[in-house]
């Protein structure tokens, strides 16, 4: 007996030994050493109170490029359901949708190069009658200036906000340096450089407004590339220096935002995805995010709800957009997706789900690609895209979870490459592959939804690499913006205006 209870006793013994090191091991398997500080940019966001504004940032009318008036296109964001529009037309600031004026150098540009866009036709101070029938009113108040339609029955509708002095900069420019601005009155008659974006950026920041880099692709060339992998290499000249400039900028004047990465139709901006992470891992390491937008950048009535955000706001004021916009409470979100390594990505996922939905959808972006290997997955307009309804930030677990509607896919990026999928990240599990921030994309049939980055503060992050940068070729361009400069303050232009007008 005593012989059996020795066995019995080293049995135990063994046994409570193999649980102590195997729990042991465990821990040594999930602790990664690593206690990473996440820097919500919706920590501020009350998820139960907090309300999605829908908002166009960029757009533009009769005034300067555009083919449609003014009061078409405010009625046909209005009929999309947004609730914030900004009109931003070229070196023409928005003084208010009832006093729109035109440029006489920027309307003659325009009827030489792309014809006559049409009349100007701006709401009326008193309301009046939209082309839906609908009765529509203008209000302006301390909150902000507001436009809203009734229905034929009366049944008054919502409300949409304007942007403040949206405009944008550098319209001489045919190739270069787009800049949006909000909230102040810069730009307006400014022809601007060919290739300079520091004087809008650094004159709007000194003001006290916002900006924003539109659409890069359009001018480093990479929406040329036939593949990702070519676009914004940093061993290429011209890459490099697009790259350094745009870090420079964003490092320099934390009043620009960031970069617009998903704009129009997405083809000029497909590979600024790559350009938005290339650009993180250079600037976020010196303390400060890089935000993106989306945007229309509507032209016509027909490219309206192509690109938008989601502004998280309690409630719609000016005061509350512009704090959701310099914070990153917002999302960028596109009908449009056109960059074919994603969506091949994308498609590759979703066919392995266990929901017969996001197999279908996967199924449906294979056959895109199947019928053509450049194109692009445009989402229904009337199919909304998905939603993020609560971000749950565990600074102790290190994981971040988004609450979603309307998600098939959910990836999560670190330095420019899909670390993760699915609704959570546990950040200890990717620890070699992380920087100094992680982002999402929610992907469904509805669009893409693109979350500002979360910054990630830890012992052996990624330091910045200091270091100045000189625009060369804003020097060697000092002489033609001179002479567009001088061209655009001679008042023949006027007189030119007057006769073709």
């Amino acid at each position: 007996m005593k012989k059996a209870k020795k066995i019995i006793a080293v049995f135990m013994a063994v046994c409570m030994l193999m649980v102590s090191y195997s729990t042991l091991a465990f821990a040594g398997d999930t602790d990664t050493g690593v206690d990473y500080t996440i820097i919500d940019p919706y920590e501020d966001v009350n998820w139960l109170t907090y309300k999605q504004y829908k908002a166009d940032l960029h757009n533009h009318t009769t005034a300067s490029d555009g083919t449609d008036t003014l009061k078409d296109m405010l009625e046909q964001q209005y009929a999309y359901g947004f609730d914030i529009a900004a009109v931003t037309d070229h070196g023409v600031v928005d003084y208010g949708w009832t006093r729109q004026s035109v440029i006489p150098a920027m309307e003659i540009f325009i009827d030489l190069f792309k014809g006559r866009a049409g009349d100007i036709v701006p709401l009326e101070s008193k309301g009046g009658e939209a082309a839906n029938g609908n009765k529509y009113t203008l209000e302006v108040t301390k909150k902000g200036s507001f436009y809203s339609q009734k229905t034929t029955e009366g049944v008054p509708l919502h409300k949409m906000m304007r942007v403040p002095c949206g405009i944008e900069h550098n319209p001489s420019s045919l190739n270069n340096a787009h800049v949006n601005s909000w909230f102040v009155d810069y730009g307006h008659g400014l022809l601007g450089g060919t290739s300079d974006y520091e004087t809008p950026i650094k004159t709007v920041h000194e003001m006290g407004g916002l900006s924003v880099i539109n659409h890069p692709g359009e001018y480093t060339n990479a929406r040329d590339e036939d593949e990702t992998a070519d676009a914004y290499d940093y061993n290429d000249t011209m890459y490099k220096y697009y790259i350094d400039k745009f870090a420079g900028l964003l490092t320099k004047y934390d009043s620009c935002i960031g970069i617009d990465i998903n704009s129009k139709g997405d083809s000029r901006t497909r590979y600024d995805r790559k350009l938005w992470d290339i650009l993180l891992q250079k600037v976020t390491p010196t303390g400060r995010n890089v935000l993106a937008i989306a945007t229309s950048d509507a032209h016509s009535t027909d490219a309206v709800y192509t690109g938008y955000t989601e502004m998280l706001m309690p409630s719609l004021t000016e005061d509350n957009f512009r704090k959701s916009l310099e914070s990153g409470a917002f999302f960028a979100c596109s009908k449009n997706l056109g960059n074919p390594e994603e969506i091949t990505e994308i498609a590759n996922c979703l066919v392995e789900s266990i929901d017969p939905t996001a197999v279908a959808l996967g199924e449906k972006l294979q056959a895109i690609q199947a019928e053509d290997p450049k194109g692009k997955y445009e989402a229904p307009k009337d199919v909304d895209a998905p939603k993020v309804t609560g971000i749950v930030v565990d600074q102790e677990s290190d994981t971040i979870t988004l609450v979603t509607a309307g998600a098939k896919n959910v990836r999560w990026i670190a330095n420019g490459v899909t670390i993760a999928t699915g609704n959570s990240i546990d950040l200890d599990d990717h620890k070699k592959l992380l920087g100094n921030y992680v982002r999402a994309e929610i992907f469904g049939e509805g669009g893409i939804v693109y979350t500002q980055p979360f910054m990630l503060d830890y012992e052996g992050a990624p330091e910045s690499a200091g270091g100045s940068f000189t625009d060369l070729w804003q020097l060697a361009s000092i002489i033609p913006d001179t002479l567009v400069r001088l061209l655009g303050s001679l008042s023949i232009f006027d007189t030119i205006y007057g006769w073709i007008a």
